[in-house]
């Protein structure tokens, strides 16, 4: 195969997975299923229709999470302060785990969430006796940690994502939702 085939070829495959990644996907968010609540007494989805919700699925001892995600929804909150005090915006991490259940326990989460200066709302995904994935995470066919799910004014996910990906398309994107709806 020539070189400018198998360049076509790898710029196609780019532009659709890029492309899939931040599109609407017309997918109404589930409702998320929390066990406990740190940094706040709750909410549901429900309760934040009309508002903008970036959802980051996250495990305390997760490299990806610590690495990328973390920060990342710690800065956002900075550089949407204003969106968030006028209650345009809500982001809401959700501890799923889905391994090493013994290590990951609330008290755990609780003080890592002190140590780490998260401040927004914190979700302990709740485990049906039994399973061994947490509800939440099973409802949105999470792939793993850390993922961050975006949903809109009318409680469509816009974008879901697992591991790293491009924080200023995805920026730009919230940017978009919270001048749109």
């Amino acid at each position: 195969m020539n070189r400018f085939a198998l360049f076509s070829i790898i710029l196609l495959i780019s532009f659709c997975i890029s492309s899939s990644t931040f599109a609407a996907k017309s997918i109404i968010a589930p409702e998320w299923v929390i066990s406990e609540w740190i940094n706040g007494s709750g909410t549901s989805l429900h309760d934040l229709r009309g508002k903008v919700v970036v959802v980051e699925f996250f495990q305390l001892w997760c490299p990806g999470c610590n690495k990328f995600s973390i920060p990342l929804m710690k800065e956002w909150g900075q550089t949407f302060h204003g969106e968030i005090e006028a209650e345009d915006l809500k982001i809401v991490s959700i501890h799923t785990v889905f391994e090493g259940h013994d290590y990951q326990m609330p008290e755990r989460l609780r003080d890592f969430v002190k140590e780490k200066g998260i401040h927004h709302l914190v979700g302990i995904d709740h485990h049906k006796p039994g399973e061994h994935l947490p509800e939440t995470m099973q409802r949105y066919n999470t792939m793993g940690t850390p993922e961050v799910t975006i949903i809109d004014q009318d409680g469509l996910i816009r974008m879901q994502r697992f591991g790293g990906f491009d924080a200023h398309q995805a920026e730009q994107l919230i940017r978009h939702l919270l001048t749109s709806g």
